[in-house]
């Protein structure tokens, strides 16, 4: 019945205990106009019996980040057994009485079994696809929370990394619409900037010469990123982590990992302290995690699907170069919906707070979290500890949880 009131026909349907009466529900709507891929969504809430949703008046959508799905950013315990209580982010905040919601991209779902892998469909899933994917998934989720008991109102939009990038674009678009047709409360970017600041030059340049590599690959017919070496430098380093790496020579599985999330600015200077979680770095090298079990992150790895759109990575890049004409540098100013930035110090941190003075609203509040003096930030609450720390709930999840129940 929700599928037929939101105009989507439903392919599939499962349900899972994550812990105590929270529940997760995904569901498979079929291919769009663009795409042989179905869209996948799914929902973490309270339940008051099986199958029933405990209804409750606030509600959030959250979007994932890259080399991810929404289970292994916003619910990883239903993807590791390393994964602290509550499971996640998105438990965390069923349990404080919000129903949350997230749609995968859909080339996390893209089938690779062919060899070689079909990826022509990579082509259109850039940030347009993203975003009407995401505006399709909002419907759908307010119609059966509509049918359901809890109401018509309007969902809190987050997203992690690129997912928070992407959540102030649809933000952006939808502030050009009628306020009748708008689906969204609130905004909640975490760890991320949509525009990158004029002291920051360096950054924004870095993401102009990534743009073009990427524009370049797909004019190459490369319309896939491989996120196998993510999948393999988890598994190697949960499986065999003293042998040495077929990836880094010279070194072993554990350190590969370790390299890869604690001095992620090697690879990725998004900040120039940029790292996926905070390590202790010993003469130059981390030597172990601060604030998350290796093993999580390892699973975190491990999980990554195997393309993700090079479309998409070139929007985003081609996005914060911002030497184009683009609708989002256009209306970030016309948001005025209240916003909530999370950010991590280590992560994009203090850098994410330029765009939140961007935009219209008169509600903005920002939270970087910070546990050690700045000259040590390159060891400081990273990226990913955001969603996977033994204390991310205390630092990052409440503040958050609180900011939702009162908008």
């Amino acid at each position: 019945a929700a599928g037929v009131a939101a105009g989507v026909r439903v392919l599939d349907l499962d349900r899972e205990l994550v812990g105590g009466d929270v529940y997760h529900y995904s569901v498979t709507l079929a291919a769009g106009d663009t795409t042989s891929e179905p869209l996948r969504l799914h929902r973490v809430v309270r339940e008051l019996a099986p199958w029933i949703a405990r209804p409750t008046p606030r509600a959030a959508m959250l979007l994932h980040g890259d080399f991810s799905t929404f289970l292994s950013n916003f619910a990883p315990s239903l993807i590791s057994a390393a994964a602290p209580p509550p499971g996640g982010l998105a438990p965390y905040l069923a349990q404080r009485g919000i129903d949350v919601w997230g749609v995968d991209r859909r080339w996390s779902s893209l089938d690779t079994d062919a060899e070689p892998a079909d990826l022509a469909d990579l082509a259109d899933m850039g940030f347009a696809g993203a975003l009407d994917d995401t505006r399709r998934a909002l419907r759908f989720a307010r119609a059966v929370r509509a049918l359901t008991g809890a109401g018509t109102g309007r969902m809190a939009l987050g997203g992690f990394s690129r997912g928070g990038h992407l959540a102030y674009a649809y933000a952006a678009a939808e502030a050009q619409q009628p306020w009748a047709q708008r689906q969204v409360s609130s905004l909640v970017p975490i760890d991320v900037y949509a525009e990158i600041a004029p002291e920051d030059e360096a950054l924004r340049q870095g993401a102009c010469d990534r743009r073009d590599e990427e524009r370049a690959a797909m004019a190459a017919g490369m319309y896939g990123s491989d996120n196998t070496f993510f999948s393999l430098a988890g598994a190697l380093a949960s499986e065999a982590p003293s042998d040495p790496s077929p990836l880094f020579e010279g070194y072993s599985n554990r350190d590969t990992l370790l390299i890869l999330v604690a001095q992620t600015a090697l690879f990725f200077p998004a900040t120039p302290s940029y790292h996926l979680a905070g390590g202790t770095i010993v003469e130059d090298l981390p030597t172990s995690l601060r604030y998350t079990s290796e093993a999580l992150v390892a699973d975190w790895f491990a999980s990554a699907p195997s393309y993700q759109a090079t479309a998409e990575l070139a929007d985003g890049d081609g996005l914060w170069c911002g030497d184009e004409p683009s609708p989002l540098r256009d209306h970030l100013g016309d948001i005025e919906l209240p916003v909530f930035y999370l950010g991590a110090a280590g992560g994009f941190g203090d850098h994410g707070l330029y765009t939140t003075a961007l935009v219209a609203s008169a509600d903005v509040t920002t939270l970087v979290v910070r546990q050690l003096d700045e000259a040590r930030e390159g060891e400081d609450f990273g990226h990913g500890d955001l969603l996977y720390a033994a204390d991310a709930r205390d630092l990052a999840w409440r503040p958050l949880a609180d900011w939702l129940q009162a908008h």
